[in-house]
């Protein structure tokens, strides 16, 4: 498994997106842009495909008889039949239990991990943006030094700190995400503070933080939410990657990327094995996409003339 650097691919995917989304909430509030967002085909597909996730995360224990962590020799290795829909693995057991139960554990790793992400690098951001200028000269070194690490090398870099595990795995994804959005939020909240109402709240009294956190947060929501809606299947590919490699969610956790690695081996005698956790981390990741997509041409200015 390639484990590509979702910096230059966020990057790469947004374009000049974030230029032509406006500062600031939709016009029409928040209803009018969910109607938006559930007229786009994109939306409903990927929002359909997320949903199913979610659901799956919550009923769980009610979608499926068997346990995910037991053990049956007797059956290992079965094809897919009505007992058991998507097969058995080389220990016995049932494939669809593990891939629903394994939603818990994407769920767990795309908001976990974002969440850091987005909250340290907001923080970097913001303060760089705020805190004068040898305040931003200091913040942005230090996100150009965790830029110059390749993705790759810097996840491995905090592995090897914190050892391997699932909780390891969604500290260096969140982590290797906080320069993307440092550097989208100083930019952003440098343009914002140029404008004519921030300017009105200065002379009106308005503190620097005031300013900060009340005025240019949240008119620069609409940029994090689409930069966001892309790091999020980024995050869970990169962390199916690291338990792929084994430095992340370790056996016997029905986590998506940890039964690749166990079933490998298993490609041309029992196809299904890789086959189940493979289609499971495709549709998410192309729910999460088409999700991200669609919420990029809700916020886009041109698709609300």
């Amino acid at each position: 498994m390639t484990l590509a650097d979702p910096r230059e691919l966020a990057a790469a995917d947004l374009g000049t997106a974030l230029d032509e989304v406006p500062a600031g909430p939709p016009r029409g509030g928040f209803r009018a842009a969910l109607r938006r967002l559930w007229r786009h085909r994109s939306g409903k597909i990927g929002g359909g495909l997320v949903a199913l996730i979610v659901f799956c995360a919550i009923f769980a224990p009610w979608l499926t008889p068997y346990d995910p962590l037991k053990l049956d020799m007797i059956d290992r290795l079965q094809p897919p039949s009505w007992s058991h829909w998507l097969g058995t693995d080389e220990l016995g057991r049932d494939l669809l239990t593990r891939v629903i139960y394994g939603t818990r554990y994407m769920l767990l790793v795309s908001c976990v991990a974002t969440a850091i992400g987005a909250t340290g690098g907001i923080l970097l951001g913001l303060l760089a943006s705020a805190g004068g200028k040898w305040t931003d000269m200091a913040v942005m070194r230090i996100v150009d030094i965790m830029l110059a690490f390749p993705y790759i090398l810097l996840l491995l870099a905090i592995i090897a700190i914190l050892g391997p595990s699932l909780v390891t795995a969604l500290v260096a994804v969140g982590v290797a995400s906080m320069p993307g959005y440092a550097r989208l939020v100083r930019g952003e909240a440098l343009s914002v503070r140029e404008s004519e109402y921030v300017e009105a709240m200065r002379v009106l009294g308005a503190g620097n933080w005031r300013i900060t956190f009340g005025t240019v947060l949240p008119n620069i929501a609409s940029p994090l939410v689409i930069y966001t809606s892309y790091t999020m299947p980024l995050a869970v590919l990169s962390a199916a990657a690291l338990s792929f490699l084994g430095l992340g969610a370790q056996p016997p956790l029905p986590e998506w990327g940890a039964m690749l690695v166990q079933s490998r081996s298993f490609l041309r005698t029992a196809s299904w094995v890789v086959a189940a956790p493979g289609f499971a981390i495709f549709f998410a990741i192309l729910g999460l996409n088409l999700l991200g997509n669609a919420l990029r041409d809700v916020l886009d200015p041109k698709a609300r003339t």
